[in-house]
């Protein structure tokens, strides 16, 4: 589920995904030899929510999610001129260990960097169209809306 990136060279990828996905590889994309910072997040899923033990947990997302994808990416770019980015966000079920959501951001300099990929994070999760069900050690669940 790629949205396409080719109208911003900045931004390399910006995927909603049912494979596993690897922060390695989001920086792997925008890393370059201009490059003094090379930011990276990975969103790993957690035994625990609120007190609660958690053992997993499945992602679902809208039909528009890549569109959505790839107009955060595109909004990252606009934001932060600097830097080049990558992320990835997976749905379908995970386990606890697994990588829910990758970035990736290079920069000439690490402050922009830093900058660039805390606003990606939280922009992804305001905005991207994905809910998670967490199913918690007691046998219950829960529907949590990763909109903002």
């Amino acid at each position: 589920m790629s949205a396409p990136t080719d109208h911003d060279p900045r931004v390399l990828l910006a995927e909603v995904t049912e494979e596993r996905i690897d922060v390695g590889r989001c920086a792997a994309l925008v890393e370059t030899a201009q490059d003094g910072a090379v930011v990276t997040f990975a969103g790993v899923v957690r035994d625990h929510d609120d007190g609660r033990g958690v053992d997993a947990l499945s992602y679902s997302a809208h039909p528009s999610a890549p569109e959505v994808a790839a107009e955060v990416a595109a909004e990252i770019a606009r934001r932060h001129p600097e830097v080049r980015l990558a992320f990835s966000h997976r749905i379908g079920d995970l386990v606890v260990g697994d990588v829910a959501l990758a970035a990736a951001v290079a920069s000439a300099h690490r402050a922009a960097a830093f900058a660039a990929c805390a606003d990606l994070v939280d922009l992804v999760k305001e905005r991207l169209p994905i809910w998670k069900e967490q199913l918690f050690d007691d046998g219950a669940s829960e529907w949590v809306a990763s909109l903002g």
